[in-house]
């Protein structure tokens, strides 16, 4: 169920600069993850499917399920994420929340088209987040996609 976020009025949209800072941030959050799953994987095939150690990593399938998962994984941590608070640990550290255009938590469709997006616009050599720069309303190739915006909140008042 989608909620509505309070301090529309408040909020602006993010620049490029605090995007990147919330990218540095959240990149180290899913290098756990995905070392987390990774460890996982080799566990399940050493002790559950009973492959010796020269057999690990071994072949196509164990590559392209290692490859899998780690891609699934991420995509869990940033849609629980955007879909729960509309911030990453990362977006909260820089202040920023991913929203819909009339304020509310982001679906889990708006969640998926991100994420793929997100990989395009990197896959660009970053062009997608570039475009932050260009665009009258500091939209990136994700926001434009799935049909959100990343805003800046206002400091809290002490």
């Amino acid at each position: 169920m989608q909620r509505r976020f309070d301090q529309l009025d408040d909020a602006w949209p993010a620049g490029l600069a605090r995007r990147l800072g919330a990218m540095v941030y959240d990149a180290f959050l899913v290098a756990a993850i995905w070392i987390s799953l990774t460890v996982l994987h080799v566990a399940f095939v050493r002790h559950v499917l009973g492959l010796g150690p020269e057999e690990v990593g071994a072949g196509e399938p164990q590559r392209l399920v290692l490859q899998l998962l780690l891609l699934v994984g991420a995509f869990v941590f940033f849609a629980f994420s955007w879909m729960r608070g509309g911030m990453t640990l990362g977006m909260q550290a820089w202040r920023l929340r991913v929203q819909t255009l009339d304020g509310r938590s982001i679906t889990l469709l708006q969640s998926l088209v991100r994420y793929l997006v997100a990989w395009v616009s990197l896959a660009a050599l970053g062009l997608g987040y570039l475009w932050v720069l260009f665009d009258s309303e500091r939209r990136s190739w994700p926001d434009i996609a799935s049909g959100t915006r990343v805003v800046v909140l206002p400091k809290e008042k002490r």
